[in-house]
């Protein structure tokens, strides 16, 4: 069985041989660029199972890497690493496709789950998602619990979906809002707010304590499927 493959894309030269020991250590492998344009040139030629991607890179940056990975049809999960905490930074990074980030300074256990988390989730998007006791059917569009039909409305079944197609990535509000709600239509982030408190009282086992439905702060939410509580 082959060995996982990591593309790191950094110009810090401390941080490249950190990172790049840590995940050799753990039987991945790891191509590292270290400007954006080799970076950009290793991401289009599709041989990584991951992309840890810094966004300030010299010559091609960060965000131009992610948009053109997109744009080439590529569904290979890339984890952003920054220096930058303004969550106006964040959200560009998801909004042009990073499924997730983490800030620099990070603890190298917390990347390490990030990658490996990652790694789970890439197959190949399934008809029926299950998690914990819940089942949702994008064919037949029904949610199930213990084998029963839960009643939700069709924003929360919209919501669900499109968190279910999207496992594992940091969703910023505007996103959802966008995918669920439409442009033509005037909602706030709040609306996407009580669709969640409503659909977290009908999926999780306790609302309060959210394993499946986590929010990300000043971001939005993350579904996780397999109820991972690392990020």
């Amino acid at each position: 069985m082959s060995r996982p493959r990591v593309l790191l894309i950094e110009d810090e030269p401390a941080l490249v041989r950190g990172v790049s020991d840590l995940l050799a250590a753990h039987g991945l492998d790891v191509q590292v660029a270290t400007d954006g344009q080799t970076g950009l040139d290793a991401a289009l030629a599709a041989n990584a199972d991951v992309v840890l991607l810094d966004l300030m890179l010299p010559g091609v940056n960060g965000y131009e890497i992610c948009r053109a990975v997109r744009r080439h049809g590529l569904d290979v999960p890339v984890l952003m690493l920054t220096a930058k905490g303004q969550e106006e930074d964040v959200v560009l990074g998801l909004n042009v496709g990073a499924d997730d980030y983490l800030t620099k300074p990070f603890r190298p256990a917390e990347l390490l789950a990030r990658v490996r988390a990652l790694l789970r989730r890439r197959r190949a998007a399934a008809p029926v998602c299950q998690f914990g006791d819940c089942e949702i059917d994008l064919v037949a569009r029904r949610v199930r619990r213990q084998g029963r039909d839960v009643a939700v409305t069709a924003k929360e079944y919209a919501l669900l979906a499109f968190f279910a197609s999207h496992p594992g990535r940091a969703l910023p509000r505007d996103l959802i809002l966008d995918a669920v709600w439409g442009t033509s239509v005037f909602v706030t982030p709040r609306s996407i707010d009580r669709c969640v408190t409503t659909l977290r009282a009908k999926v999780e086992p306790n609302p309060r304590e959210p394993l499946y439905i986590q929010t990300v702060r000043d971001i939005g939410y993350r579904f996780e499927p397999g109820g991972d509580a690392s990020g």
